[in-house]
């Protein structure tokens, strides 16, 4: 249980329901309790209106209709009033349990529905104090609460830096546990990545080269707390990138708040690419490929953050979620797919990198994580996020991330075009580039085959499929580079036919 709360006035009370609906989950149901005037409509109609992010959104009681929808919310909200319910079995009328309706659902008066109704659902109970207060109390399953509790926590940590009246908006994420929030009215970002526990222990099958058995995400070197984000953030900043500023933290619990960049990124507002921005995004790859950066950076606060390399036991091993995700998602046998001759190219081609020279690798330097700022100039035109992943890794790595944006289709043209971009900005040889780029673009596009097979695999998340057609026909470009034909019969046999 959560609470007693102490709620000073419906302001308090309208927080409260901002904080919950910023973790609340699709398909939660939450009861709320309490007599008449207790606050539940009151709670119920900021709740939506935060998830709509519309705080003029009519909300009016549904004591008539009984049900009221909210698509414009996000995810959808089934606000239900059943005070007027004379029997339960109007229940299947009401549309309020259908499994396969992801919509949150809002009940007042949740007991009219009968016994055992709304199992497993978060309930909250207010019990006014007088005439301006009440307590709420928050009940129901371990790992709901757990969600809540670390809201609470984050109005805390907001309280705690001087924005105990912020008012909080919804983020879209990423792929990863980390969530984000807008504040509203003051240009700062939550960043919540609390520390997660270690997966399952993994010994890579990756061919000849044998590597430790650890967590995945340690052998790939992935950021295991906030400090790594700190760490990056300063260093890019101290050589003259826009990275967020850091206003307030909490490293041991993984929060921060930081400088909201803006929303612009390279895309025009209908989502395809801004050359002009794109070319700019090739040009900052030549600015910061050009800085010599330590393998030491410094955590704001004490300690140091250790940029491990990108070498070919990091790169074969994410190469390996294509064998282990993509083969079955495209219907191919196991045993039918050659992983030792597979591993056993990929290793001939990679080797060359160990003898050249590497660099700050952002790892995922693509739309999403780069900000365009009208309104500054030179290098501070683009804003960098999402860096805690970076790595000492091929310069190449990036310019293919950015040319081959996942996301995004960048056509052929614009994909010239960004490279003689980066070749003049970098000074780099043209035809040891355009080898570089099919190679870092083959091992990343493979990657990038593997998590999403996963993400809709094992977690559940299909959205990520409508990118696999895109991402394949980058494979096949890449592929098309006469220095991976050793590679080019593996993918062959997976890659499914150009419609």
């Amino acid at each position: 249980m959560i609470g007693p709360l102490t709620l000073i006035g419906d302001t308090a009370t309208e927080q409260l329901a901002q904080d919950i609906a910023m973790v609340a989950a699709p398909g939660w149901v939450i009861r709320l309790e309490g007599d008449l005037g207790a606050g539940k409509t009151t709670f119920a109609r900021s709740f939506i209106r935060t998830l709509a992010k519309d705080v003029s959104l009519e909300v009016p009681s549904p004591t008539y209709t009984l049900v009221q929808r909210y698509d414009e919310a996000d995810p959808a909200v089934l606000h239900a009033d059943l005070y007027r319910l004379t029997d339960p079995s109007e229940m299947v009328e009401l549309g309020l349990d259908d499994p396969d309706d992801p919509a949150i659902r809002l009940v007042e008066w949740p007991g009219q529905a009968g016994e055992g109704a709304f199992s497993g659902a978060i309930t909250l109970t207010f019990d006014m104090r007088g005439e301006a207060a009440r307590q709420a109390t928050l009940s129901g399953p371990q790992d709901m609460l757990d969600r809540l509790s670390r809201s609470l926590d984050i109005r805390a940590f907001l309280t705690a830096a001087n924005h105990q009246s912020a008012d909080r908006q919804r983020l879209l994420g990423d792929a990863s546990t980390r969530r984000y929030e807008r504040l509203i009215d003051t240009p700062l970002i939550v960043m919540d990545a609390a520390r997660q526990p270690d997966g399952p222990i993994v010994q890579p099958d990756t061919g000849a080269l044998k590597q430790d058995a650890k967590p995945y995400s340690q052998l790939v070197h992935l950021a295991e707390s906030v400090h790594a984000f700190s760490a990056v953030g300063t260093a890019l900043r101290q050589a003259g990138f826009a990275a967020p500023v850091t206003h307030a933290s909490d490293l041991d619990y993984g929060l921060l708040l930081i400088e909201d960049l803006g929303g612009d990124t390279i895309l025009h507002a209908d989502g395809s690419p801004d050359s002009e921005r794109y070319q700019a995004a090739a040009e900052l790859l030549g600015a910061l490929h050009d800085v010599d950066w330590p393998e030491e950076l410094s955590v704001p606060g004490g300690g140091t953050h250790h940029l491990h390399r990108y070498d070919t036991g990091v790169l074969l091993t994410e190469i390996s979620l294509l064998p282990d995700w993509y083969v079955a998602h495209r219907g191919v046998e196991a045993a039918d797919f050659d992983r030792a001759g597979f591993f056993a190219a990929w290793q001939r081609a990679l080797a060359s990198l160990e003898e050249e020279p590497t660099t700050l690798t952002l790892r995922d330097y693509h739309s999403p994580n780069i900000i365009w700022r009208d309104q500054e100039t030179g290098l501070a035109r683009l804003g960098l996020i999402d860096f805690q992943d970076a790595l000492l890794g091929p310069l190449a790595y990036d310019v293919a991330a950015l040319v081959q944006d996942a996301r995004v289709t960048i056509p052929a043209d614009l994909q010239e075009q960004l490279i003689k971009a980066y070749i003049r900005a970098s000074d780099a040889n043209t035809d040891w580039l355009r080898a570089r780029v099919a190679l870092m673009g083959a091992q990343r596009n493979s990657k990038i085959l593997g998590i999403f097979a996963r993400l809709n695999a094992r977690d559940g998340k299909p959205g990520y499929l409508k990118h696999l057609p895109r991402v394949e026909n980058y494979m096949r470009q890449c592929l098309a580079h006469p220095s991976l034909a050793e590679l080019k019969p593996f993918y062959d046999q997976l890659l499914p036919e150009v419609a």
